[in-house]
């Protein structure tokens, strides 16, 4: 796909001069190319931006900028999930109160009110 958009946009930039209006070119060449006029006028616009003509975040950047996002969002999940489990285990007696309590009820799951790991001072 990458090969079609570079080749429309070298195809525009060559015959944009034969045209009356930048428009008119682009309406000249997509059918030439088999895609819309409003694609071949974004993929210029892209090309445009990419090459510094015009104001816009690159494709580079917006694409380093996404896989950024993407890892603040993984970290932040893992905070959470670190500080879930620091306040889990900063219980007075610790990961031994844990093991214990599951050990003697025989299972990890609650079954009751009573089968809590943790009852709060009323």
């Amino acid at each position: 796909m990458h090969r079609v958009r570079a080749r429309a946009v070298r195809m525009m930039i060559e015959h944009q001069g034969e045209h009356t209006s930048r428009w008119a070119a682009i309406e000249s060449i997509a059918p030439k190319i088999g895609c819309a006029t409003q694609t071949l006028h974004n993929w210029i616009k892209r090309a445009e931006i990419d090459d510094g003509d015009r104001p816009g975040v690159t494709m580079d950047t917006a694409a380093k900028l996404k896989a950024l996002e993407r890892e603040n969002k993984e970290l932040r999940q893992a905070n959470e999930i670190l500080r879930k489990a620091s306040a889990y285990f900063a219980h007075p007696l610790g990961i031994c109160f844990a093991i214990a309590c599951w050990a003697m009820s025989g299972s990890s799951t609650a079954r009751s009110r009573d089968d809590r790991l943790y009852h709060r001072a009323s």
